[in-house]
C-alpha cells in the first residue's frame, strides 16, 4: 500500500523524473489542484474524461536539463534523442524537436510522425528487431539512420541500398549487462531478442566492411528501463568502447556512440531516481574515461531518453463513478477509464500516485481500490490506496501517466481513446483529439453475404 499524500511539493526543480507530479503543479486560492495554470477539473469538464494531460513546462525542462547537463560534462559532440516509443504524436515532437533534441523510432508510423513534426531527418535514428521492407524502403528515402539489429536488416538493405547512396548505419549489439528492474524491459542481457551477440561483433564488423552500400557510422547498445542504478552505465562504457576500438580497427567511420536511455522516475514517494544530470554526468565521465584508456578519440555520444522526458510531465484524469464496498475486504472506487488508456498496471503490476484534483490536500483518508471499468478482474489502477473521502463525479489525477499510456493504450471494450491536451501558462490546447465510438467503425469491412436481405 502506498499513502496518498495527496499533491506533494517539487522537491527538484531542475529535474521532472524526481517529481511526482508535473513541475507546474500548484494549489489555487480555491484549494484545488492546477498545473500549467489551468484548474485540472476545469479541464475535465470543458474536454471530459478520462483525459490525458501534458505539462508544456515539464517536457521543455527535462529537454533543457539533457541538453545543458551534456554541455557541462562532455567534452565532446552530443545528440540525445527521444525514444518516442514512450509517446508518440506530432506535438511532443515539435516539442523534442524544438529543444535540440534527435528522435529514435521503431516503426514507420513512429517515423511518419517524427518527420512530420519536424523532426529532421538526420537526427532520427530507426531501431527494430524485425523490420518490414516497407519500413526500411521508408527509411532510407527518407535519409535515417538504420539501426542494424540482426542479419535480416542486412539481407533486406542489400535489395534496397544502392552503392551510390550509402545507407547510413549504426550496428546494435547486446552488452551482456543486466540491472534490477522488470523482467520484461532488460533489453541488455545475453538472451535478448535485441541486436548482435557479442561473439558475432568482430565478424558482422567484417562483413559489412565488404559491403559498399553499408556506411557504419555508429554503435548502439541499450541495457533496459526504469533503472535507478549507475554502475551498469560505467560497465556499459567499458564495453563500447572496446567495440568502437575494434569497429575502427576494421575500418569503419564510427563517429556515434549510443548508450540507449533507461533513467528512471518518481512514480511513487519510495522511488528515489538519479537527477537526470548526475546520469549524464556518470555516463559521460564513463564514456571519456573508457576512450581515454583506450587512446581513442571522443565519439559524438547519444542517448535515447524517453520515459524520464515524458513520464512526470503527464497525468490523466478519470471521473469516480461506481462505488463498490466488499465488508472486511476492500471498497471499490471504479473510474471511467482503465487498462485500455493505462494498461502498465495490469502488465507490470506497476504502481502510480494520485489525488482528488479538487481536494488534493485533504487528509480525512480512506483505503480505497480504484478499479477500471473493463471487462477484466485484473484491471485495477491503485490497489488498496489511501485516497481522501469522495463521491461519484469526482475527478482523480494519476500521475506520472505521461510515458507508456497512450502509447500502449488500446480499444478493448471497444471504448474509445482520450483526447491529450498541453498545458502551460494558462493555456490548454487539444493536441490528439478523442476518439468516438462511431471512430472505433472506421476499419470494420461487413462482407455483404451477411447484409440481412428484407
Amino acid at each position: 500500500m502506498h499513502e496518498s499524500k495527496a499533491y506533494e511539493p517539487n522537491v527538484d526543480i531542475d529535474s521532472p523524473n524526481r517529481n511526482i507530479a508535473p513541475i507546474s503543479s500548484e494549489i489555487n486560492e480555491s484549494k484545488k489542484l492546477v498545473v500549467g495554470g489551468c484548474q485540472l477539473s476545469e479541464l475535465a469538464k470543458k474536454y471530459g474524461t478520462p483525459l490525458y494531460v501534458l505539462d508544456e513546462l515539464s517536457l521543455r525542462t527535462a529537454c533543457k536539463t539533457y541538453i545543458s547537463s551534456l554541455n557541462k560534462h562532455y567534452p565532446g559532440k552530443s545528440l540525445p534523442l527521444f525514444a518516442s516509443k514512450a509517446n508518440s504524436s506530432l506535438a511532443i515532437c515539435a516539442v523534442i524537436s524544438s529543444e535540440g533534441f534527435g528522435l529514435d523510432a521503431v516503426s514507420e508510423g513512429e517515423l511518419l510522425t517524427a518527420i512530420n513534426g519536424g523532426v529532421k531527418e538526420k537526427d532520427i535514428v530507426f531501431h527494430g528487431n524485425n523490420k518490414s521492407q516497407d519500413e526500411l524502403n521508408f527509411a532510407y528515402s527518407n535519409n535515417v539512420t538504420i539501426v542494424l539489429d540482426n542479419y535480416h536488416d542486412i539481407e533486406l538493405l542489400k535489395n534496397i541500398a544502392s552503392d551510390n547512396k550509402p545507407a547510413k548505419l549504426m550496428l546494435r549489439f547486446t552488452p551482456g549487462i543486466e540491472c534490477h528492474t522488470h523482467e520484461y524491459i532488460r533489453t541488455g542481457h545475453l538472451d535478448s531478442k535485441f541486436g548482435f551477440d557479442p561473439d558475432e561483433l568482430k565478424s558482422i564488423l567484417e562483413e559489412l566492411k565488404t559491403y559498399k552500400w553499408a556506411n557504419l557510422t555508429g554503435l548502439h547498445a541499450h541495457i533496459g528501463s526504469q533503472i535507478f542504478e549507475v554502475q551498469p552505465h560505467i560497465d556499459l562504457a567499458g564495453v563500447m568502447a572496446d567495440a568502437l576500438k575494434l569497429a575502427k580497427e576494421i575500418g569503419h567511420p564510427v563517429v556515434d556512440l549510443n548508450l540507449g536511455g533507461g533513467l528512471g522516475i518518481k512514480y511513487v514517494q519510495e522511488d528515489n531516481p538519479p537527477s537526470i544530470e548526475k546520469w549524464v554526468e556518470i555516463i559521460s565521465k564513463a564514456v571519456v574515461n573508457a576512450c581515454r584508456e583506450r587512446n581513442l578519440d571522443l565519439p559524438r555520444l547519444m542517448c535515447e531518453p524517453g520515459r524520464s522526458l515524458v513520464a512526470n510531465s503527464g497525468l490523466t484524469i478519470y471521473k469516480i463513478g461506481a462505488k463498490k464496498v466488499v465488508p472486511g475486504v476492500r471498497t471499490y472506487l471504479s473510474v471511467d477509464g482503465g487498462m485500455s488508456d493505462n494498461p502498465r498496471p495490469i502488465t507490470y503490476q506497476s504502481l502510480y500516485s494520485a489525488c482528488l484534483v479538487d481536494k488534493p490536500m485533504n487528509t480525512n483518508f480512506e483505503k480505497v481500490t480504484i478499479a477500471g471499468k473493463h471487462c477484466e478482474s485484473g484491471d485495477v489502477l491503485l490497489k488498496d490506496f489511501l485516497l481522501p473521502s469522495c463521491e461519484s463525479g469526482d475527478f482523480l489525477a494519476v500521475f506520472g501517466t505521461g510515458a507508456y499510456n497512450y502509447s500502449m493504450s488500446s480499444n478493448y471494450n471497444r471504448i474509445p481513446r482520450p483526447a491529450t491536451i498541453i498545458v502551460g501558462k494558462g493555456l490548454a490546447e487539444l493536441t490528439q483529439r478523442r476518439e468516438l465510438p462511431e471512430d472505433l467503425l472506421q476499419l470494420d469491412v461487413l462482407p455483404d453475404r451477411f447484409i440481412p436481405k428484407n
